[in-house]
């Protein structure tokens, strides 16, 4: 099975598949004293508040830099990715693999402003890092845990696919967790192994790397990072817990 890391290139095209409900989510309401009721949230409509509250925290970057890696010439290179903000004050959790060329990172928030951005924490090994902008008060979302997750849940991913569609909303459920696959870099061509993955068939295509993962409350359970290209319904997250000590040591810095 090929499988690929999402970040893309400015020249990618495609088709993005659609929103598919899937199932209803119990969510609490309120009742009268002395009563103990519940009513069933449509999906659809976990989906819509899900994305209202999470999307305005979402970010495309751009990566801009000059390729010699295969070749005697400069080649420019350009990439997108995505992110989200973490922490008001600028701090936006993305993939490694979506800012590692070392050029010139530039962020655009929903608002229609584009601001430049560094790495200020990496994790290669977890694919994983941290992009700081200049800026206080950014929309932001709540990060949850990885760590007692339920296999059918509802799920929704943000982000922007094929580096063109921004704030893009699809959601599915989680289908597996521990998971293993073998990528392909796409600065590096090189083959790396990472582990312990989420696996969901939210659609998710390239331009989605570094976009979040999140449950019916719109919390951040994971980080969106490669897709099996050859089958559908095949997507693969980074649990967010792996995430907490690149963000400890983010705002350290």
């Amino acid at each position: 099975m090929a499988l690929s890391l999402l970040s893309a290139t400015l020249a990618s095209v495609g088709t993005v598949a659609v929103l598919r409900p899937s199932g209803s989510v119990a969510t609490p309401s309120p009742a009268p004293a002395g009563s103990t009721t519940s009513v069933n949230l449509d999906s659809s409509e976990a989906v819509v508040q899900v994305a209202a509250k999470a999307s305005p925290a979402v970010v495309t970057i751009t990566s801009s830099s000059v390729n010699t890696r295969f070749g005697p010439f400069s080649v420019p290179a350009t990439g997108v990715g995505s992110g989200f903000v973490f922490d008001s004050n600028g701090y936006i959790l993305t993939n490694w693999h979506v800012v590692e060329g070392g050029g010139t990172l530039t962020v655009a928030l929903k608002d229609g402003r584009q601001l430049p951005a560094r790495v200020v924490a990496s994790d290669p090994d977890h694919d994983l890092a941290v992009v700081k902008v200049d800026g206080t008060n950014l929309p932001s979302v709540q990060i949850g845990s990885s760590a007692d997750l339920q296999i059918g849940q509802l799920v929704v991913a943000i982000g922007s696919p094929l580096g063109t569609f921004t704030d893009s909303v699809t959601s599915g459920i989680l289908s597996g967790s521990g998971r293993e696959i073998t990528v392909s870099d796409p600065l590096t061509r090189q083959r790396r192994t990472i582990s312990n993955l989420l696996q969901t068939d939210a659609a998710i295509n390239e331009g989605n790397s570094g976009g979040p993962l999140l449950d019916a409350a719109g919390r951040v359970i994971g980080i969106n990072s490669a897709e099996a290209a050859s089958a559908q319904g095949i997507g693969f997250a980074i649990p967010i817990d792996e995430a907490q000590a690149i963000i400890a040591k983010a705002r350290t810095v």
